[in-house]
């Protein structure tokens, strides 16, 4: 079992488990995750992975409260310990000095996106980041961004602090403005990566996105993680999570991640009942 050395709350909805997994935190690559299950009766969810100490032997997930295991998870308090942790699973992110980086992180998807460009930035890279939220008190690792980035810009979808708008309104105006970017890297919800490949496709940037689709076994074997890029079925567990954005049928893969919408929300709220 794994035990939580460390909870913070970065918002009412936003938690922060650091816990105790030697044998993963060896391992650890940044774009990698974990799969999880709480107990015996527990689902399989999986957790990219936001930080790890290679020294202490944990690794750090950062996860939204929206489904009824994330929702269960938030309530486990340092001390508790998680039955199942397997990772680290997928591919790492490809490292080299690019060039110019900008790294675009969107609500929760600031949090895997933090040791990508602390690796960036240690491989030789200018790393120009864009991290946002819906409002200012959602808004998470802002100085952690801050000192692996050599410049830093802030949007919330309501104008509570930094530019009102969206992180591609930022990244739109970068372009606009002749500053040479050799790659972007974006991790958020499906919509803003979407966007965001509309911006960066017509000018040819790389973009790189990480994809994070219902996974059940992440060993490749179940398929419920599948999506299509470049005309190719792939798994996102496997091949991934990271693709080419300018690939990815993100019209299909939105489609397909509201399948199970109506289990969802049954089950959440069986898991408050019993919780009355």
């Amino acid at each position: 079992m794994y035990k939580i050395i460390r909870k913070e709350d970065l918002s009412p909805v936003v938690k922060l488990l650091e816990v105790s997994a030697p044998l993963i935190a060896d391992k650890a690559q940044p774009g990698q995750f974990v799969i999880l299950r709480l107990d015996e009766e527990g689902e399989r969810i999986p957790l990219t992975i936001a930080d790890f100490d290679r020294e202490k032997g944990t690794i750090t997930v950062i996860f939204l409260e929206v489904g009824k295991t994330t929702t269960q998870l938030g309530k486990m308090v340092e001390g508790d310990k998680i039955l199942n942790l397997i990772g680290p699973l997928g591919n790492p992110s490809e490292m080299e000095d690019f060039g110019t980086v900008v790294c675009i992180g969107g609500g929760v998807g600031v949090a895997p996106l933090y040791p990508i460009a602390r690796a960036l930035k240690e491989s030789g890279n200018t790393v120009i980041s864009i991290i946002g939220a819906r409002c200012k008190d959602l808004l998470i690792l802002e100085d952690e961004m801050r000192e692996v980035s050599d410049e830093l810009y802030i949007t919330t979808d309501d104008g509570s602090v930094g530019h009102h708008g969206f992180v591609s309104d930022i990244l739109k105006r970068l372009i606009e403005e002749g500053r040479i970017i050799d790659r972007v890297i974006a991790i958020g919800p499906l919509i803003m990566m979407k966007v965001v490949v509309g911006v960066t496709k017509p000018y040819d940037i790389k973009t790189i996105v990480s994809l994070n689709p219902i996974m059940v076994d992440g060993t490749g074997m179940c398929g419920s993680c599948r999506v299509i890029v470049g005309g190719e079925v792939r798994f996102a567990c496997v091949d991934g999570p990271e693709f080419d954005g300018h690939l990815v049928d993100f019209d299909n893969l939105m489609k397909r991640n509201t399948r199970f919408l109506e289990e969802e929300a049954k089950s959440v709220e069986e898991y408050k009942r019993r919780c009355r």
